[in-house]
């Protein structure tokens, strides 16, 4: 087994480093003068990855499914599934890594300690740089910024880091003016149960906060975690948001959920999942796209987008491939999905 990975780390090491990159762990990380192959450790980065410089993604950490791979252009579609270094199930080792032949991993998500540990460790196995870049929602400008900068796409960069400062910009100057008593209580029901959500400060339901709505469950800070049903009726939350399609076929007709105001009300939400979820899965710059129809659920006076448009704009800028007038009627018309 040593042979194989000397074997392999040999074949793989990078050509020579030419730049210094100071990474959002504060990592000093020597990168190759030309990035043309990059491992995205988790789905987060492949998704930025993709969008700013696609040739060169070597893989996905999952593979796409028969139901997304009309979304981008077909050879992207077609990548190898890789797997995943960092987050819930990861699947990868240093010999997945070593066999693609990545010139630089990147990762993008949570930059404590840990993570940091984990990225010293495997760029001192395979002896491939690997930078971690901070994924919160509110930094989504600079993250693109920064990864277009390692990547060499540093005008493509600015093409998509200006297109998120306007949105951002655009949604907070009318979410500012809405009084805090106007400002929805918001339950994200996550799972097949709808029973699994984000505590404060979870990557997980940052859009709910960035919009300035209040998540419910951030009385305690933390990750995603599992709550009673008795909570949640407890909590009575005026909106849910789920990104489960069999959670939100089954809330109507469970009697249990009844009794909360949003399934009274019927103001239970699908999030839009082709080919990247608009709300959570995964918690990237795949969301920015999720903040305008969320917008439009918490705030139905203060917005009406021409989603359509919208949508076109987004899909084409980041995933290279704008979709057509079905797949539009597709995404849009799946139950639950409407914010009217």
């Amino acid at each position: 087994m040593r042979a194989i990975l000397a074997a392999l780390l040999f074949a793989a090491l990078p050509t020579l480093a030419a730049r210094d990159f100071v990474d959002d762990a504060g990592r000093k990380v020597a990168l190759p003068d030309k990035v043309t192959r990059v491992y995205a450790a988790g789905p987060p980065a492949s998704v930025l990855v993709f969008a700013l410089a696609p040739d060169t993604l070597v893989g996905w950490t999952r593979a796409f499914r028969p139901d997304e791979t009309a979304w981008v252009p077909e050879k992207y579609a077609k990548l190898p599934e890789l797997g995943r270094l960092t987050g819930r199930g990861n699947t990868a080792n240093v010999e997945v890594i070593l066999q693609a032949k990545p010139d630089l991993i990147v990762d993008m998500g949570s930059t404590n300690a840990t993570f940091a540990s984990l990225a010293d460790r495997v760029q001192q196995q395979t002896g491939i740089p690997y930078i971690l870049l901070d994924g919160r929602l509110e930094t989504t400008p600079q993250q693109i910024e920064k990864l277009a900068t390692a990547l060499g796409t540093e005008a493509r960069g600015k093409e998509l880091a200006d297109y998120a400062r306007a949105l951002f910009t655009r949604l907070k100057s009318k979410i500012d003016a809405v009084p805090a008593d106007k400002r929805p209580e918001v339950y994200y029901a996550r799972g097949p149960q709808g029973l699994t959500t984000g505590l404060k400060g979870s990557i997980n339901v940052e859009m709910i906060e960035f919009l300035g709505a209040k998540n419910v469950a951030a009385g305690t800070t933390g990750g995603l975690t599992n709550v009673g049903l008795e909570q949640v009726v407890l909590w009575d939350p005026a909106v849910m948001v789920t990104n489960d399609p069999n959670f939100y076929r089954d809330v109507w007709t469970l009697p249990v959920w009844s009794s909360v105001t949003a399934v009274r009300k019927k103001r239970v939400y699908l999030s839009p999942h082709l080919p990247f979820g608009w709300f959570d899965y995964p918690p990237g710059a795949n969301r920015l796209v999720g903040l305008l129809w969320l917008s439009e659920i918490l705030y139905p006076e203060q917005f009406k987008h021409d989603l359509r448009k919208e949508v076109a704009t987004f899909y084409k800028l980041f995933y290279h491939q704008e979709p057509t007038a079905k797949q539009l009627d597709t995404l849009l018309g799946e139950a639950g999905v409407s914010p009217r």
